[in-house]
């Protein structure tokens, strides 16, 4: 078999994760959002190969797990790939070809610094990078929310968990110091600036989850039968009144108004009113939606002992990430107390992040040799 050969110099993307401020199990509702892309990314280096085929090479994983290889024109069945990270890599691949991207063959080695099963997207960040990949070596374009919509797609095929679009899209468009205030419906989006004197922490509990192994679907599920039986498109627009009786359907709803309140807040710089919006929030998430955990339960409570303005699980619960507002000046304090407290109290190691709010994912200079 003869070598394949490997054209030009690499070229190199990146693309961050995020921390959901509010909003969680909203997006799929058609609801409303406030994500921000963090500095933690997925960067991947890419080189154009002559055949149809593209391989992947993660630096985060061992040897006998670290190399993918599909089809560039996206006719492997991603949910058959081995080992199971490349799946997102097909079903990728086979998104963007649905989309017209022609099967140009590619070589790309990568490496995350979002933390597997942390709730900080870690899956949407492989997604975008690989897809800015894809596009480039096919000169393949796709206007933002198109290419975010891809990757969503090339997420659901690989897992066959239904995830909405939050994540993707704020990976994408995110923007340095500000979350984005997003409407799931519209994709129409509006950065809301953080003040200097809000701090960002995103602290993972110690206990991973996995949406395909968690009741994410069921959630869904639910809600979706819950605006059905209203009558309506979505619980987008159903009003409190309409699903007091129904705790699933009654945390989106209020959600969604929480998200609208926290933006305000932000911007005018209430800290006692998000201090207490992240309490309603995260009270909302483990009694109503019933997606916390006893741990999350305990970092949330300990951080907000500890000092921070408010705390609340991120993501889609189930375990992974807690995220927490504080002065900047009380931040590391604040972590290195709650991580002592938490380590007596659950026996588990959690990780804390200070986050700076970073821009949407693209192409980067390559690091000097």
């Amino acid at each position: 078999m003869a070598a394949v050969r490997h054209e030009g110099e690499a070229v190199w993307f990146r693309a961050p994760g995020r921390v959901n401020l509010m909003g969680d199990h909203t997006d799929y509702n058609a609801g409303f959002v406030l994500p921000a892309a963090v500095d933690l990314e997925c960067v991947i280096a890419v080189r154009s190969r002559e055949d149809r085929r593209v391989t992947v090479r993660s630096l985060d994983v061992g040897e006998t797990e670290a190399v993918v290889d599909v089809a560039a024109d996206g006719t492997d069945a991603p949910r058959t790939v081995e080992p199971p990270w490349g799946r997102y890599v097909a079903g990728v691949v086979r998104a963007l070809a649905e989309a017209g991207r022609a099967a140009a063959g590619m070589d790309a080695v990568l490496s995350s610094t979002v933390p597997s099963g942390s709730g900080l997207s870690s899956s949407a960040a492989l997604e975008v990078s690989l897809a800015l990949a894809l596009c480039h070596e096919a000169s393949f374009e796709l206007p933002l929310t198109e290419l975010a919509h891809a990757c969503q797609r090339g997420e659901q095929i690989a897992t066959g968990v239904p995830s909405g679009i939050m994540d993707q899209v704020v990976s994408l468009a995110g923007e340095a110091g500000a979350a984005l205030l997003l409407d799931c419906r519209s994709l129409e989006y509006e950065t809301v600036q953080l003040a200097p004197s809000i701090a960002v922490l995103a602290v993972h509990s110690g206990l991973s989850r996995t949406l395909a192994g968690s009741a994410y679907a069921e959630r869904r599920a639910a809600t979706e039968a819950a605006a059905a039986r209203l009558g309506l498109r979505s619980l987008r627009d159903a009003t409190l009144e309409q699903v007091a009786d129904d705790p699933l359907a009654r945390h989106v709803v209020s959600e969604n108004a929480r998200v609208l309140e926290v933006a305000a807040a932000i911007r005018t710089g209430d800290l006692d009113g998000l201090g207490e919006l992240y309490a309603a929030s995260h009270a909302s998430l483990r009694d109503d939606f019933r997606v916390s955990t006893p741990e999350l339960d305990a970092l949330v409570r300990i951080l907000v002992e500890e000092g921070a303005l408010g705390a609340r699980l991120t993501g889609a619960g189930f375990g992974g990430c807690v995220v927490a507002l504080a002065r900047p000046e009380d931040a590391a304090a604040i972590a290195d107390r709650a991580g002592r407290r938490y380590r007596e109290e659950t026996g588990r190691e959690s990780r804390t992040f200070l986050c700076r709010l970073a821009a949407g994912a693209g192409r980067i200079p390559a690091p000097p040799r």
